[in-house]
Order: structure tokens, then C-alpha cells, then sequence
């Protein structure tokens, strides 16, 4: 490029080339801040890898991280008659770490320890669950960094792995924000995943791969916008994911049981076998008889739960319960009288026919499908024909 000497548009291109240098040293330059007293509040697989990796950099650059102090909260009494603790499992990281331990239900009350180079000047939380307060954030210096699995603002809360695979998102990424001081979620984004964030496959990813997979580079982000002092005010929120025209936030809450209760009426054989894979074992409610004997006998509902079942090649005649979607059948008469060659059936939402091989009976022990059925008295005894074949079904759709 050449421009004659003292024109205007030399000076230009020199006075633009000088801003753009000028930028990018801002923009990638260190800022400067105290030796950091970290306290990291943590508690799973998710937590630990950013933690491995803060104690990394404490050793590599002491004058970086002076020290590392971890919150965690109590193990819990689990088992029959709540005779074992089930420790969190970061409490084990931090130990085979050799760093400082505090182990707290509640913030309340508490206070953050007085180290000898001075007070706690930066709150770091990751995966914790507990809300950190304003007191505490406050009395830090640098205040709080959280990393979150997920490209924010979409898939705020507690269990953003598991929603991103449900809501069948290909692709995902972590976050970097400062922790705020009223709302989970919310804080200023420094830095997150390039766009347009990393592929993964909904359809065969289960929540420990993808943990797998952004546990480090959680721990990659952190340890990167610490170097770069990104914290230190004022901050910049660096966040890029724009929601096309009315595509909604998802709200990552937390697991619950009944998010694996199964919705025979609205929910496809894709929703039913991503719950499977993502969530674990599926449950419904069958009707079977209290006292089969009586004359008049009562129903009541129990909990069945799926622990083993697939799509299958649909069966001469079984069509006709497609029209029920959730209607449990066995193929033949008096399923009781010979089980070789008989299985447990049901048509989903879509028409897909599904086989169910194992299953457990609230009060039961996991058997094969058709042996606990009968064994719970599931089974009707009415038998229908259709195409020559002959079907027995439950004695109602399951609920």
C-alpha cells in the first residue's frame, strides 16, 4: 500500500493503525492486582477440575495466587438407619491437595478466615449450590467468579447439563462471570466460549461425557481470566449469545423426581429415550388390584420404573393399540399359563412400538417385565383378537 508522503489519507491509515495496536495491547494486556487469597466454594467433578487447576497456578506463580482456602458443605448420613457419610466429593480433592478446609450448611454466622497476607480478596465459585452473600462478596476485594457450564443467559440454574442434552442443543460451551449479589446466574460475563460455542450430539451424549468434556475446559477459562485479571474493575461483560426473534431462555432447574414420570400422552419415543439416557430410569403409575380374591375387588396405583426397555419391530395385530398411547399388552391368552416366546408391550405418543424387559414394582425387586407384571397382578383377564392374534392388556393405561 502506498500513500504519497504528508497526505491526509497517510496520516489516517497511521492514526488508525495507532488505535488498533493501542486496542489490542488493552484489549490482551494483564491488569495488574494483589496477590490473590482465594476462597473456593465448590462441591462435584464439575468443581474439582477448576480447583485442580487453581492449585496448579498457586504453585506455578505464587505471586499470582498466594493461597486457596475450600468451602464445602457437610457430608450427609445416607444408607439404612443413616449410618454412613456420604462426603462431598471435593472435601476428598482438597485433602489429597493439602489445602485449608471449611465445611459449612450456611453462611450465616460465618466469617471467612484472616490468612496471614491479609484477608480473603476473592470469592470463586463452582458448582457450590449455596447463594454466596453480598457480606461476603463485599468484604473481598476483587469480589466473586463463578464458571458455569453453559452459554449464558441461556440455561441459568442449578442443572444446566442435563437440560442442555434434554432440549437437544448441538452445540454448548462454559462461562465465566462475576458472582452477583442478589440473583444466581446473573452476573457480568467476562468470558465464555467462541461462537458459536462447541458441537456435541444430543442424541447419544450422556450428562457424565458432557461433564467430561466441560469440566476442563471450565477449568481452562477460569485459570485464563484469572491470568488476565479480568475481575479487576471495572469489568466488561464479553457475553455474545443473542436469542434469535422468540427463541425463550431455558431455566436449568434442578432434577426433580417427577421430571422421569412419564408422559404417555405428550411425550414421543425421542422424549422418552432422551429422559432415559439423560435423567436415568423412567417411572410411571400402573392400576393393579389390592385383593384380587374379593369379589368386588379395589384398585390402587403403584409406581413401576423402566430399567430396561427399547423400540421394537411391531407385532402382527398390535396396531390396534397404538390408538393408546401408554396401554401396556402381552401377545397371547392367559400370559401366565406359558411366558416363552410373551413380552411386555406399549405404543408411545408417535406410534412407536416399544418392548420393556425389565422393570421394578414399588415394593419389588427388579425382574423381567412380564414375570413382575403378573407377579403385581398388572395383567387383565380379557383377551383381545386382532388380526387373528391374540393380545392381553393391563387393566389401564399407564398414568
Amino acid at each position: 500500500m502506498f500513500f504519497p508522503r504528508g497526505s491526509s489519507a497517510l496520516c489516517s491509515f497511521y492514526n488508525r493503525a495507532t488505535a488498533t495496536r493501542c486496542w489490542s495491547r488493552r484489549f490482551f494486556a494483564t491488569r495488574s492486582y494483589d496477590p490473590l487469597r482465594i476462597l473456593f466454594c465448590g462441591s462435584d467433578e464439575f468443581s474439582i477440575a477448576s480447583l485442580q487447576a487453581l492449585h496448579k497456578e498457586h504453585l506455578d506463580r505464587p505471586d499470582r495466587i498466594s493461597s486457596i482456602d475450600v468451602v464445602c458443605r457437610p457430608g450427609k448420613r445416607v444408607g439404612r438407619g443413616l449410618k454412613k457419610i456420604r462426603e462431598v466429593p471435593i472435601k476428598a480433592a482438597a485433602t489429597e491437595l493439602s489445602l485449608p478446609i471449611h465445611e459449612i450448611d450456611t453462611f450465616k454466622g460465618w466469617t471467612p478466615p484472616i490468612l496471614p497476607g491479609g484477608p480473603i480478596n476473592l470469592i470463586v465459585a463452582v458448582s457450590f449450590g449455596l447463594f454466596v452473600p453480598p457480606r461476603i462478596l463485599n468484604g473481598a476485594k476483587y469480589g466473586g467468579l463463578n464458571v458455569h457450564p453453559s452459554l449464558l443467559p441461556d440455561f441459568r440454574g442449578p442443572a444446566p447439563l442435563h437440560h442442555t442434552l434434554l432440549a437437544g442443543k448441538t452445540r454448548t460451551g462454559v462461562t465465566l462471570q462475576t458472582l452477583h449479589l442478589k440473583h444466581f446466574d446473573h452476573g457480568v460475563i467476562l468470558q465464555q466460549t467462541p461462537a458459536p460455542g462447541f458441537e456435541i450430539d444430543p442424541n447419544s451424549c450422556t450428562v457424565p461425557e458432557l461433564l467430561d468434556i466441560v469440566a476442563p475446559k471450565g477449568a481452562e477459562i477460569l485459570v485464563d481470566g484469572i491470568r488476565k485479571g479480568l475481575f479487576v474493575p471495572p469489568v466488561e461483560n464479553a457475553g455474545w449469545r443473542v436469542l434469535e426473534e422468540g427463541e425463550p431462555l431455558v431455566h436449568a432447574a434442578k432434577i426433580m423426581p417427577e421430571d422421569r414420570h412419564i408422559n404417555w400422552t405428550n411425550w414421543s419415543w425421542l422424549d422418552i429415550s432422551r429422559r432415559n439416557r439423560v435423567l436415568g430410569p423412567l417411572w410411571s403409575k400402573a392400576l393393579v388390584p389390592s385383593d384380587a380374591s374379593a369379589k368386588s375387588p379395589s384398585f390402587q396405583y403403584r409406581r413401576v420404573i423402566f430399567t430396561e426397555m427399547e423400540e421394537a419391530q411391531p407385532l402382527k395385530g398390535s396396531e390396534a393399540y397404538a390408538v393408546v398411547p401408554g396401554l401396556p399388552f402381552v401377545n397371547g391368552a392367559h400370559p401366565g399359563e406359558s411366558r416363552e416366546g410373551k413380552g411386555v408391550y406399549v405404543y408411545t405418543q408417535d406410534g412407536r412400538f416399544v418392548r420393556i424387559h425389565q422393570m421394578k414394582v414399588e415394593g419389588e425387586q427388579n425382574a423381567d417385565a412380564l414375570r413382575a407384571a403378573l407377579k403385581a397382578r398388572m395383567v387383565g383377564d380379557r383377551t383381545f383378537t386382532s388380526n387373528g392374534v391374540e393380545y392381553t392388556p393391563f387393566y389401564n393405561p399407564l398414568q
